[in-house]
């Protein structure tokens, strides 16, 4: 297959008020180079707009009609990201006819698990059509609904592309990708069809609402205000024995089942010590439960850069950490790569989900892809 240029997309669910963006050229297999990359930052009145439709759909959990928040808020976002998009290409000297696809992963503002007696949900906003008829190329967006409606967890979907850069490097079974966003996931590859990936726990997202919640700012900028706090080591054991951390994979979790109240009735520094140190606990044991546990972490994402984190991951969770750009990638562009790769697999038909990544059947194509120029 020939190779193409592809834009991937990528709001995280810290809603950090940023767009990420990158391009890289594959053929949906192999990556066969990187393109230009940046963060795009969106207005805070979209931010405050995107907290507000997280709010309503945490109270709506799947009951009823949708929040009317949800449309305005994806129309603001698809606008917004698509004018990043067409911003992006200018600056690369590409026109968009030049690119293959866009690869719209959208907001996650709600997401529930399959269990025994039904299958799971999700709701991501985005509007793939309005995208394609403002940048003027084809989107591959919703990639998550038809794994979940198969029965799959419709997450984590970034294997196949750790998978394929884990190739890039020749790396074998005793490395592993970790991903630190507000969720972390993990990514094993053992050779050939051999993949299993899961969330571990939380990575990010607890922890920055628990310094916003002090007001002391959006993050705990260097893992200055952990390090100065001590770890309530009772407390981290219990929480270390949640269901969630020993259930079998696959597996998957929303933003918000795990929260800052874990860390209630302490200070700001024990709080954030005791978080940054469940961080790391639960991918201990998320590396405890792979087939083979890796010697190395490969870890991408936001919470890379926290060296309260990462110096606890490699104490707490056994394991030496490498971070993403000391093997050749991209740390903070990788989830918004990962949806350009998506996004050619799902123009090419070809499987972005799979048994032991989401718990479908049998590997399977998802997603929806909105042809530039298409009439209803």
């Amino acid at each position: 297959m020939k190779p193409v240029w592809a834009v991937g997309l990528m709001t995280g669910t810290v809603l950090d008020g940023m767009i990420d963006v990158a391009l890289i050229r594959t053929d949906g297999v192999d990556v066969q180079e990187f393109g230009n990359w940046t963060l795009a930052p969106y207005s805070s009145d979209l931010r405050h707009l995107l907290a507000d439709a997280v709010s309503a759909a945490l109270e709506w959990r799947f009951e009823g009609p949708e929040p009317e928040i949800f449309r305005k808020a994806e129309i603001a976002l698809s606008e917004a990201q698509a004018h990043a998009v067409r911003d992006f290409l200018k600056e690369a000297g590409l026109s968009p006819k030049e690119v293959a696809v866009v690869g719209f992963h959208g907001q996650t503002v709600l997401h529930r698990a399959p269990d025994a007696a039904r299958h799971g949900d999700t709701r991501q906003l985005g509007d793939g059509a309005l995208m394609a008829e403002i940048v003027g190329t084809d989107v591959a967006f919703d990639f998550r609904t038809a794994d979940m409606r198969a029965g799959g967890h419709g997450a984590p979907l970034s294997a196949a592309y750790h998978v394929a850069l884990l190739r890039r490097i020749d790396a074998g079974p005793n490395s592993a990708v970790l991903n630190l966003g507000g969720v972390g996931n993990v990514t094993w590859w053992g050779g050939g069809d051999d993949i299993v990936a899961f969330d571990t726990g939380p990575a990010n997202g607890p922890l920055n609402d628990w310094i916003g919640r002090h007001g002391l700012g959006d993050m705990d900028t260097d893992g200055t205000l952990a390090r100065e706090g001590s770890v309530d080591e009772e407390r981290l054991a219990r929480l270390l024995d949640h269901p969630y951390l020993s259930a079998p994979y696959p597996k998957s979790l929303d933003r918000y089942d795990f929260t800052a109240d874990m860390a209630d009735g302490l200070s700001p520094k024990d709080g954030a010590a005791l978080l940054t140190a469940f961080t790391a606990g639960t991918v201990g044991r998320s590396l405890d439960q792979l087939p083979q546990r890796p010697k190395e972490i490969i870890i991408c994402g936001g919470g890379r850069k926290n060296p309260a984190i990462v110096e606890a991951i490699r104490t707490r969770a056994r394991v030496t950490p490498v971070m993403a750009e000391d093997v050749g990638w991209r740390g903070d562009a990788v989830e918004a790569e990962c949806f350009a790769y998506l996004a050619v697999r799902v123009m090419r038909g070809l499987p972005i989900s799979f048994p032991l990544t989401t718990g479908v059947a049998e590997p399977m194509t998802g997603g929806r892809l909105a042809k530039y120029g298409a009439t209803e």
